[in-house]
């Protein structure tokens, strides 16, 4: 008996029919920079602008690229039958990385892997990838869908992306500047981002034994929502500040705070001699994680390790700069506190005693 691809379960019409749903949804991402090529085996992406107006004269561009996924929220989203903002945390885990080089994103790709064709499910997720290619002010140029019978269970999907920014050499921020008595601005976070859900899940299912729609009275939403949280993205804030300081020296750090929390993420970018001091409190903590917290009768330091705690984005600034640069974080729309200051040391974050 011959048997065919759908037999496997793979059935390539569908497949077709999955695949006329994702231009649109790229199309709305694309900037002048893009040059189409639907259909093609790559995407194409100018590095400069053709027309003087617009014209970016990088003297050495440098290319910065990220990679990263969703980890374990992606089992949340599935059992919670919520698919359309999750790939706006797949941008973001990407995007917020190469920020924090100082560099402008340019283009996107994603990859979604699942055990079989499912047309909806596929433009619920590249929906939301491409809503968060719009909010960073990057182009959704490719991906790739890989229907995967055998390895995914019926209903379960996989999603990772990749980023590709570009910043003139010169204007590389890598922490390198860091100095005693520079202020950390500390940006807020949404909520639990994309890190820690081992943990969380854990605590509020294992643990506290809540359902998905369960409403939680702490946190005014019910698990689903509150866990479901996008994850914010940096990008305007970021290019705001840059470009305003585009002569001085004036940010000398940038982190994404994922997982390892806010001392391990930001002890990243340290000189060897240099040590940042963060003050407990000086920053409000998100009411999902004290719920979570009490829930599974988490140690603080474990806290501290695993989420972001209400920051998710840190600035590293001089001094004289941090209260303009603070109140302008502020008019984009983000929360920002001062939550610490850079000191002699030995290439350490700790918290102050």
């Amino acid at each position: 008996m011959a048997i065919t691809y759908k037999d496997s379960g793979v059935d390539l019409e569908v497949y077709e029919e999955s695949m006329q749903r994702l231009p649109k949804l790229m199309h709305r991402t694309f900037t002048p920079r893009v040059l189409r090529n639907d259909g093609g085996f790559a995407g194409l992406f100018s590095l400069d602008f053709s027309q003087k107006l617009f014209a970016r004269n990088y003297k050495q561009p440098i290319l910065v690229s990220g990679t990263d996924g969703v980890g374990t929220k992606l089992k949340v989203a599935i059992a919670a039958k919520k698919h359309s903002t999750i790939g706006i945390d797949l941008v973001a885990m990407c995007v917020n990385d190469v920020l924090c080089t100082g560099a402008e994103p340019l283009f996107f790709l994603d990859y979604v892997a699942m055990a079989k064709d499912d047309p909806t499910l596929l433009e619920q997720l590249v929906q939301g990838i491409s809503d968060g290619c719009i909010d960073a002010e990057c182009s959704l140029i490719g991906g790739e869908t890989a229907i995967m019978p055998d390895h995914y269970k019926l209903g379960d999907y996989e999603l990772a992306g990749f980023c590709v920014g570009v910043v003139d050499k010169q204007n590389i921020i890598s922490g390198k500047s860091i100095q005693p008595g520079d202020v950390i601005l500390g940006v807020n976070s949404s909520g639990i981002h994309s890190n820690g859900y081992s943990l969380a899940r854990k605590a509020i299912f294992d643990v506290g034994k809540y359902k998905l729609d369960s409403y939680v009275p702490d946190l005014q939403s019910t698990v689903a929502d509150a866990l479901l949280e996008p994850t914010l993205l940096y990008s305007r804030l970021t290019r705001s500040v840059l470009s305003h300081y585009k002569v001085k020296n004036v940010v000398h750090g940038l982190a994404h705070i994922t997982g390892g929390g806010l001392l391990e993420n930001t002890e990243r970018i340290l000189p060897n001699n240099i040590d940042l001091v963060f003050e407990r409190g000086s920053w409000p903590i998100l009411p999902v994680f004290q719920w979570i917290q009490k829930l599974g009768s988490i140690a603080d330091s474990e806290m501290e390790h695993v989420f972001n705690m209400g920051v998710g984005f840190v600035l590293i600034v001089r001094p004289y700069f941090a209260t303009s640069i603070q109140n302008m974080v502020k008019q984009l729309g983000y929360e920002c506190w001062p939550i610490g200051q850079a000191s002699e040391g030995n290439g350490k974050s700790r918290f102050s005693k």
